[in-house]
């Protein structure tokens, strides 16, 4: 395949442009500002310079997510390179939306977790256009918010964005290949008792105990899950107790008690297998406690497992275009939660960048590493073009 030249300081400046434009996600909170207006406002100039037909969509107030397609010929597949817009936090991080480019990398807010990916996308459409590359179908851009929280722009792109037949999303996986990881069912638990003083505690009905007994019947059940057969690529399962909250004070026997709970599902578990233990888990608890009155929200973070299948042709193009570009092609399942199953087509997970940078407070990613995933982003891209829609 010819060279493919990347244009460096091009990356440099679009993902320095990313960096300076904070777009930290509220987590739930109450915001008056749209948490990736700005991310999203500078994203879709960047693609208009490029000359792509670009669209967004409204999520919730001031927060939508932002594509742009590069069109195609009509007979060959749709294909997303999809990334999210939103960071993490900045609690205790000195300076974090300055980019510093110091010994190969670049550092600050989102430089690893993903605005590597998204500025590598951009210098992709380059090459496509510099190079005059014919495509089959056409190649979609997208930013999508809140994958940091609840994955509600992926959710809404799936649903509601252009119809893809294979996408690629660039988490930081150090450019090795993800086509599977585990799901993620987020979901709160409370119990309700009966407000009394606390001079009078016979008076009323404390649900902090009686939660109490629901953590002990769910250690068991975290225990039990942790022991189940794993899948060859994602592992075992698991069940984590993550936040608890209950009471107004301490004068008053609190009548609610709370707890949001993590259940990481593996392909072949689904969300509905999730609530029915998670049923079975409160009547155990009830069987001891009678008067316990216990509630099980909607998830509010509903994700199945990705498990795009390793022959399918996305999976098949990366490997190879891997093995060219960097020498090799490690097939790993990604350790996280992402947007991928969201999009609704057999989609891997390959990017620029190291978890262990993410989230931290020194975050970086190396230069090179975007730059090797342009040139495999475009090789995979381009050999996905000999498909006809109807293999895709």
């Amino acid at each position: 395949m010819t060279k493919i030249h990347v244009n460096r300081q091009q990356l440099i400046d679009d993902l320095s442009a990313m960096i300076r434009t904070p777009s930290v996600n509220p987590f739930g909170a109450a915001t008056g500002d749209g948490a990736e207006a700005a991310m999203a406002d500078l994203f879709e100039t960047q693609l208009r310079d490029l000359g792509l037909a670009v669209d967004s969509q409204t999520v919730a107030p001031g927060r939508r997510n932002v594509w742009g397609i590069l069109k195609g010929g009509g007979t060959g597949p749709t294909i997303l390179l999809a990334g999210h817009l939103d960071t993490v936090g900045v609690d205790g991080y000195d300076a974090p939306f300055d980019p510093k480019v110091m010994d190969g990398r670049i550092y600050g807010r989102g430089s690893c977790d993903m605005k590597a990916g998204l500025a590598a996308y951009l210098e992709v459409v380059r090459h496509l256009q510099r190079s005059g590359t014919a495509l089959a179908g056409d190649l979609i851009v997208a930013g999508v918010i809140d994958e940091e929280h609840a994955m509600a722009g992926s959710r809404h792109f799936g649903v509601n964005g252009p119809a893809v037949d294979f996408a690629i999303v660039a988490e930081p996986s150090n450019l090795a290949i993800s086509a599977c990881h585990k799901g993620q069912v987020l979901t709160t638990l409370r119990t309700h008792g009966l407000a009394a003083h606390s001079s009078r505690p016979q008076a009323g009905r404390n649900a902090v105990y009686h939660m109490a007994g629901v953590l002990g019947v769910l250690q068991d059940y975290a225990d039990d899950v942790g022991q189940r057969a794993p899948d060859p690529m994602c592992g075992a399962p698991s069940f984590s107790v993550g936040v608890i909250r209950g009471g107004d004070n301490a004068c008053s026997v609190p009548d609610f008690c709370e707890i949001d709970v993590d259940r990481r599902t593996i392909p072949g578990e689904a969300t509905s297998q999730v609530i029915d233990e998670l049923k079975a888990v409160l009547a155990k608890a009830k069987a001891t406690t009678p008067a316990l009155d216990c509630t099980i929200a909607p998830p509010f973070l509903d994700l199945p497992p990705l498990d795009t299948p390793l022959d399918s042709p996305v999976v098949q193009a990366m490997q190879a275009a891997c093995t060219d570009v960097i020498g090799q092609a490690d097939v790993v399942a990604f350790p996280g939660s992402t947007d991928a199953p969201n999009f609704h087509c057999p989609t891997i997970i390959c990017g620029p960048g190291d978890l262990a940078q993410c989230h931290s407070l020194d975050e970086y990613v190396s230069i090179a590493q975007i730059e090797d995933a342009v040139r495999i982003y475009v090789h995979a891209i381009i050999a996905l073009q000999h498909l006809g829609k109807e293999d895709a």
